[in-house]
């Protein structure tokens, strides 16, 4: 067991996952030489050489496109989308080709690839650097979108994602790279698509959440335990196949729910939980379903007075939380 950070999690996971398997390779703008713009595929090239880790030019459109006829044809690349505003040009080849192609074919033809997304906002990157994107794909049957936490999920989960036969959306919340650090184990382990992960039990109220705003979610947790108020903190993981059955347990354990992520309110990931557990869980409920997300703007803002008022934060769930417990 040695403690990690989540991008020394992804790097270790990537790594061995091309040292198992010959079909794994890395594309993408700058993953070679410099090991890409987080360091994520730092000593790759060194290790596998330029045929595996591929430095591509500023095109995702072709970035995608050629890792999906690569998929097509026996290969498990793994593209890297460098921010997630950047993602806009591959949309078709994602949404319009990889999603529908096992499906259109009856199995016949399928997409084995791993897009690693870098998302989210905290760290001043302003309009064109800190999009989250995650709705978008969560809408899209045939993708699977995995969002961790930690470096032990992330690593986890990631082999998971490069050995699974679909295409799998790998969103990495980047304040979380060198912020987050965890135990991981030495030794070889996967963790399993799908299903979540309950970071906190409690019996007063059930949080879901993902990614960064996960932790924020635990500290709010912690401080509302000093007042008699015990948090329950499921963390999703993979928002799809979204695990129906823990969240539906919590929240018929708890009889009170908020769902809390970065993304905006509108149409997000909160508003299908919330779906679910008033049409599967309503007779346990004893309040409203709430949701403490991001503001329906059109995109993080740069400003830091601004984007303070844009993200969820650990003091914002806690009193969302307080009024959901005193309802």
């Amino acid at each position: 067991m040695a403690v990690k950070s989540v991008i020394e999690a992804v790097r270790e996971a990537i790594r061995e996952e091309m040292a198992r398997d010959p079909r794994v390779f890395v594309m993408g703008e700058d993953v070679g030489i410099r090991g890409g713009v987080f360091l994520a595929t730092q000593g790759l090239s060194e290790e596998f050489g330029e045929d595996r880790v591929i430095d591509t030019p500023l095109a995702e459109a072709s970035i995608m496109g050629i890792a999906l006829g690569a998929a097509f044809r026996g290969m498990r690349p793994i593209p890297e989308v460098q921010f997630s505003d950047f993602v806009w040009p591959s949309v078709n080849q994602l949404i319009g080709e990889a999603a529908r192609s096992c499906y259109g074919t009856n199995g016949a033809l399928q997409a084995p690839m791993v897009i690693r997304i870098p998302y989210g906002g905290g760290i001043r990157g302003g309009l064109f650097h800190s999009q989250n994107v995650e709705t978008h794909f969560f809408h899209t049957p045939g993708l699977k979108v995995v969002a961790p936490c930690t470096p032990y999920d992330a690593k986890g989960l990631l082999k998971s994602a490069i050995r699974d036969n679909n295409p799998v959306v790998f969103l990495e919340h980047k304040k979380t790279y060198r912020l987050v650090r965890g135990e991981v184990p030495d030794e070889e382990y996967t963790l399993p698509l799908g299903k979540a992960d309950i970071k906190r039990a409690g019996n007063n109220i059930t949080v879901v959440s993902y990614g960064l705003t996960l932790h924020f979610c635990l500290e709010a947790a912690e401080e509302l335990a000093g007042e008699g108020i015990d948090v329950e903190v499921v963390d999703l993981r993979t928002l799809s196949p979204l695990d129906t059955e823990t969240i539906l347990d919590s929240v018929k354990k708890t009889g009170k729910l908020a769902v809390v992520h970065e993304d905006n309110v509108t149409g997000g990931v909160g508003a299908e939980i919330a779906a679910l557990a008033v049409g599967q869980a309503f007779d346990y409920l004893d309040g409203p379903v709430v949701r403490i997300c991001g503001p329906d703007v059109p995109t993080m803002p740069f400003a830091q007075t601004l984007e303070d008022a844009y993200m969820p934060t650990s003091d914002k769930i806690a009193d969302g939380l307080r009024n959901l417990a005193a309802y």
